[in-house]
């Protein structure tokens, strides 16, 4: 009789499964390309407590799986939402294994600023934080990287039309379903969404000027006692990573962090065209947090 009775109350309709519970906090990455992100990854990792790095293939994971178990898939019809959070948080688990040890994970990928939704249903207490950058300098940089590699047809274009003149590789670079053109519009879609609470937006200037001020404020907001890093020794690099990209230094990150003044490469036109994109400056109706300088400040670079 106890057995049948565990059989009945295990096939109850009142029987809720829940996805397995994961001890260590989950905050994210995201935002921009070229705004800061290695940078804030290399400075965090310092923190033994912590791990970080630069994007993962965590997100890209996440959508192939939500994809095959939604409407549109064959086998949407045989899984349910919690089988969807169970898969979806064993991605998380499954990756981040090896790093039992530490308290605190950082995953990195541009998309987080897209999936808030889905990001705090899993983690409720996750914290996003979106690196930005005024948008002309984020072109810039991506344009210095491409001319100080000449002899290089890298991957960052679809092709040969795509990277012809500096118009076709920034105008392409900005639609929305290419590297900036993405990144600025999930940006833009946390920032002005119902979960902006949970975002900080965290400015590359003001970073590279004041870094021990801005990670003051960057451990309170995700609510850990604060580390005293050292801004003198920030250090990471993928070579592999990047030379796959054509792209040798794309995620090197020098050891000091220091404030340098420089004029664009880029033409005026679209220095001013890109520019008026830094729409974070203007922080009325959204609740995000952030942390960027007045607007006009000058160019830093680390």
């Amino acid at each position: 009789m106890a057995s049948d009775k565990a059989i009945n109350l295990r096939y109850s309709s009142n029987f809720v499964r829940q996805p397995k519970l994961i001890t260590q906090k989950f905050h994210f990455i995201s935002g921009l390309p070229r705004s800061g992100s290695t940078l804030l990854a290399a400075i965090l990792l310092q923190n033994p407590r912590f791990h970080a790095g630069m994007t993962s293939p965590v997100g890209s994971f996440f959508s192939s799986i939500l994809a095959q178990v939604s409407a549109g898939s064959e086998f949407a019809s045989q899984v349910d939402d919690t089988q969807r959070k169970s898969l979806l948080m064993a991605v998380f688990n499954a990756y981040y294994e090896s790093e039992g040890n530490r308290d605190v994970i950082f995953d990195t990928n541009r998309m987080w600023c897209a999936k808030l939704p889905a990001l705090l249903e899993l983690f409720p207490e996750a914290k996003v934080i979106a690196c930005a950058r005024n948008v002309a300098w984020v072109m810039d940089s991506i344009e210095r990287q491409f001319r100080s590699n000449p002899f290089e047809n890298t991957k960052l274009f679809g092709g040969n039309l795509a990277r012809s003149t500096v118009y076709q590789r920034l105008e392409g670079l900005a639609q929305h379903d290419q590297l900036v053109g993405f990144a600025w519009a999930a940006l833009r879609e946390a920032f002005y969404g119902e979960q902006a609470k949970s975002l900080l937006v965290l400015d590359y200037e003001l970073l590279a000027q004041s870094p021990q001020k801005v990670m003051e404020l960057v451990y309170d907001f995700i609510g850990e006692p604060y580390f005293e890093h050292d801004f003198n020794q920030v250090e990471y690099d993928a070579p592999d990573f990047d030379l796959q990209l054509g792209t040798p230094g794309l995620h090197r990150v020098k050891p000091k962090v220091e404030f340098t003044e420089r004029r664009t490469i880029i033409p005026p036109d679209l220095f001013d065209k890109f520019s008026k994109m830094t729409f974070w400056s203007d922080p009325s109706g959204s609740t995000a947090n952030i942390i960027a300088p007045k607007p006009n400040m000058k160019e830093t670079t680390v």
